[in-house]
């Protein structure tokens, strides 16, 4: 049973890298310069991204991934800090799901857009942060979790305080694909337990 739980964490994060993939192949610029240029988000922009559903059930689906997956297994091997580990769970799993379900672009929905997306990204490399010092022990998968959590943490503070730079894209997925890898790592991790 502990092995069906873990796919949960792999099929979540391979999903999001193909469906982002795909709906860079498909829109409107160069390959390259969409992964370079554009951010996430307008990969999800009605309108403006021929496959914005795609890209929009992405990020559902890697919240509830994020969620479900924890909370089905992963939650036995937080030994310490559970409570505030359940609360940047939840706040990290609601902001990617907000960012699918709330589109940005838009001025009467571009705020709700950007505090989801705040709290996927800030919630979520505090919380692998969080979980690399909340387990048994600090190990290899611990350590490796730490540095996502470091590397996120250190892309997003440089994009906030960046936020007109031509490399702000980069640094955006530089700072969200810490959380998929830790996804498609935590799905290795409980697969070999």
């Amino acid at each position: 049973m502990t092995n069906k739980k873990s796919y949960i964490f792999l099929i979540g994060s391979i999903y999001y890298l193909i469906a982002e993939a795909v709906s860079a192949f498909y829109f409107h610029d160069v390959l390259m310069n969409t992964y370079t240029v554009h951010t996430i988000s307008e990969l999800g922009f009605p309108g403006v991204s021929p496959l914005s559903f795609l890209m929009n059930s992405a990020f559902v689906i890697i919240g509830l991934t994020l969620l479900l997956g924890v909370y089905f297994k992963f939650k036995d091997y937080i030994v310490k800090n559970k409570s505030i580990f359940y609360i940047l769970t939840v706040v990290t799993a609601l902001g990617v799901i907000i960012v699918g379900l709330i589109h940005g672009g838009n001025p009467l929905t571009s705020g709700y857009h950007t505090f989801g997306a705040v709290m996927a990204i800030l919630g979520g490399n505090i919380l692998l942060v969080l979980i690399s010092k909340s387990m048994a022990d600090f190990a290899g998968y611990q350590k490796l979790t730490l540095s996502l959590g470091i590397i996120g943490l250190l892309a997003f503070w440089i994009m906030f305080f960046n936020m007109d730079s031509i490399y702000m894209p980069i640094l955006e997925r530089l700072s969200v694909y810490t959380l998929i890898v830790w996804s498609f790592m935590t799905g290795v991790f409980l697969l070999n337990q």
